[in-house]
Parts: structure tokens; sequence; C-alpha cells
């Protein structure tokens, strides 16, 4: 059968439109902007200056930007390893014959389906609280006074408060994508190592672990992307240690001065550019390191 040309056209049209318009468009101005010394967004390219690779070249000498690279370095490692940990462990008990587990998946997913900004102040408002907070008064209940008296948000333990709220808020979504991998699995498998006398344990690490490969791949990719774009509870959580590049992308395209320069778009630019290269060759890398081993 003959694919009619204009019936092609209909119907991949307006996806490639969108495409382009949104995503391809953007990634290309970004990148070229990356180049040049533009002072805002809208400035028109007659404007431009051309300065190559002074952007970049800034932004390492830029002590906001470094900060705000190693605390994502933090944020990837520590909140990497709870995270999947976690996740992991909740999808092997919810993929057994657990009573509830529909209920308690849905529990747990539920901080994914709330804007990210309000589970960020309700982590600040309503759990950090110094003074009727969930942790003040579970430290009280308990009378553990030095729960009770923990400054969750000073200076000094701000960014793990960060953390624990990033992590919590992601366990559910990772979890879902281990169930999806550990399902996948032939019952037969499990069964047949039951049969011989396998343990839980040994089922899990001679049979889940090595045919969930894949997935772990995919799960490393996925994190490494939602955190090179962490966003809203640094918003929320703002303070010198919980500094992120997309935050400093941010405040330097729109003009809170976070540069001795103040509003420069170039710089922005090159900074978006700078974490999309971290990436794709993360992403590159954890693909050629964990490779999938099929059933």
């Amino acid at each position: 059968m003959k694919l009619d040309t204009k019936n092609l056209f209909l119907f991949l049209g307006p996806a490639v439109f969108l495409i382009v318009s949104v995503f391809l468009y953007p990634v290309c101005r970004t990148t070229v902007m990356s180049l040049f010394d533009v002072k805002s967004v809208v400035a028109p390219m007659s404007e431009w200056r051309f300065v190559g690779m002074s952007n970049f070249i800034a932004l390492a000498h830029t002590s906001v930007f470094l900060r705000s690279m190693a605390n994502i370095a933090k944020l990837w490692i520590y909140g990497g390893l709870a995270t999947i940990l976690f996740a992991l462990v909740f999808a092997v008990a919810f993929t057994t014959n657990l009573k509830g587990k529909k209920f308690f998946r849905a529990v747990i997913y539920l901080p994914n389906v709330i804007a990210a900004i309000a589970v960020g102040y309700m982590w600040l408002l309503y759990i950090y609280n110094s003074k009727f907070g969930f942790m003040t008064s579970i430290g009280r209940l308990l009378r553990w006074t030095a729960l009770e008296r923990f400054s969750w948000l000073d200076n000094q333990h701000i960014f793990l408060s960060m953390l624990i709220a990033f992590v919590y808020g992601n366990i559910g979504y990772f979890m879902l994508i281990f169930i999806a991998g550990i399902e996948r699995i032939p019952i037969d498998f499990y069964e047949a190592a039951r049969i011989e006398g396998a343990n839980v344990f040994s089922q899990f690490a001679k049979i889940t672990l090595p045919l969930i490969k894949g997935v772990f791949s995919t799960a490393l990719v996925l994190w490494t992307t939602r955190t090179m774009g962490f966003f809203a509870l640094s918003q929320v959580f703002q303070s010198v240690r919980t500094y992120t590049p997309m935050l400093f992308v941010y405040e330097t395209l729109f003009g809170t001065e976070v540069t001795q320069g103040g509003i420069h778009a170039g710089l922005a630019a090159s900074s978006a550019v700078t974490m999309t290269i971290i990436v794709v060759v993360v992403s590159s890398l954890l693909s050629k390191i964990v490779k999938e081993e099929t059933v």
C-alpha cells in the first residue's frame, strides 16, 4: 500500500511543527546565545556581541555557580542513593502478596501528583517549623529533647532538610519504575528457585537484581535529568547552601543580580548548555556501564 504524501504531512505536520518550535528552536537559540554577550533574552540579535567561550570561562570563575554545582553533585549522589534504595525496597515489598499493596503504592506515589512547590512549602511550614512542626511535635511527644530542639532550617542543616524533602518526593516515581521491571520477570523463575531451596534474599540477589539491570540504567538516567532540573525546592528553601544551577539560570536571566553584572542572558544560556552537556555525558556513561540482561 502506497503512503499518500499529503496524508503523511497532514498527520505528522502538527507534531513536527511543535517539536521544532517548542523544543528544537529554543535549544538551538540557547546554544548560540551562550556564545554571545546578551543582556536580555528578548534583545534582538543585532544587539548580540560575539564573545566565544568567554561566558563559559566566566562561569568557571563565578563562585555562586561553582557552589551550585557542588550542591547539585551532593543531591545527585546522596539523594540518588537514598531514593533508589527506598524505591527498590518498596518495589520488592509491593510485588509480593502484601495486603493493601495498591493502597500503599498510591500513598507513596502521591507526592508526584502534587506541585513540587506545594510539597516544598508543606515541609517548610508544617514539618520543619520550630514551633508547631511535625518533627518538633514528635520530639515533644517522645520527650526526645534533641529532636524537639533540632534546628532544621538553620544554615547548617537546611541542605539536609531540602535533601530529605527531595528524596520523599521522588521515591514513589522510581518505585513504580522498579515495580514495572520486577513484574515482567516470569514467576516461574521464583517458583523454581523456591523448589531448589533458595530463600528470599537469594532470589533477590540471583534473580531480581540481574534481570532489572536495564531498569537501573533507566532509573539512573531519569534521576540525573530530574536532579539537573532541580529548581522548585531550591527556590522554597532558598539559602546559600541550597543554591542550584537552575536557580542560578533563573536569577541570572531575570535579574536578581546573583552575579556582579546583573541580568546576563548569555551567561544564563552558557549555564544551561553546561548542564545539558553534563546530562548527556552522564547518561551516555551510565547506559554503557549498566547494561540490561534480557530474560
